[in-house]
């Protein structure tokens, strides 16, 4: 199973495909935290890419493509995948084409800005790729990862300006994205507003497993 999240910053999706991922056994792969790693080891790619995201700016789609070819071609990807916050435009979208076939498109859909935003404080993230937030989903010792055991962080582009930036190139660029995949249907919607728990049931039946 090849599997797409789409959904603007806060809305959940990180969350979501992870329960799918168990489920299928397959991997979550998310540009983000493959980019957030290479930072962390201070690497050349790490470097460049810590400009963009300190800014609230999304990596070059070249880049990006690059990352995503590269990864795909492991071995953990062989029974499929799952792709969270890549495509995020038809540039990418196109460039995935060519190298792989996408079964599903999930979209969290979750239109009240200000619930986004709220949603960011107190979210905490590890350099492993998993995400905790102090109200909604929080980590069972404060301030250390469950998976790992590493120190949370907050992210330098999740200061308001940045968010509401990341906010507005998301809607600007997925906008064509959905239709597209809308015409091609493999689009699902699910309601993004509803808890941790009810998102997870409602996209598990929505799947015929």
């Amino acid at each position: 199973m090849k599997i797409i999240f789409l959904g603007p910053q806060g809305s959940g999706k990180g969350t979501q495909a992870k329960f799918l991922a168990k489920k299928f056994n397959i991997p979550v792969i998310c540009p983000g935290v493959i980019y957030r790693q290479e930072i962390a080891k201070k690497t050349k790619l790490g470097k460049i890419v810590a400009e963009y995201l300190n800014k609230g700016k999304l990596a070059p789609n070249n880049l990006t493509n690059e990352i995503i070819k590269k990864r795909l071609k492991k071995i953990d990807c062989k029974k499929g995948f799952i792709l969270d916050g890549y495509p995020r435009n038809l540039i990418q979208a196109q460039f995935l084409d060519k190298i792989t076939k996408i079964d599903l498109v999930i979209e969290i859909v979750l239109l009240d800005k200000k619930c986004l935003l709220n949603r960011f404080i107190g979210r905490q993230n590890c350099i492993c790729g998993a995400v905790y937030h102090l109200k909604f989903n929080p980590s069972k010792k404060n301030g250390i990862c469950d998976k790992c055991g590493k120190k949370l962080f907050i992210r330098e582009d999740e200061n308001p300006e940045a968010i509401k930036k990341r906010l507005q190139i998301y809607y600007q660029e997925t906008k064509p994205l959905l239709k597209r995949y809308q015409n091609m249907e493999i689009l699902i919607k699910i309601d993004g507003s509803l808890s941790i728990k009810e998102v997870k049931k409602a996209i598990f039946n929505k799947i015929i497993f």
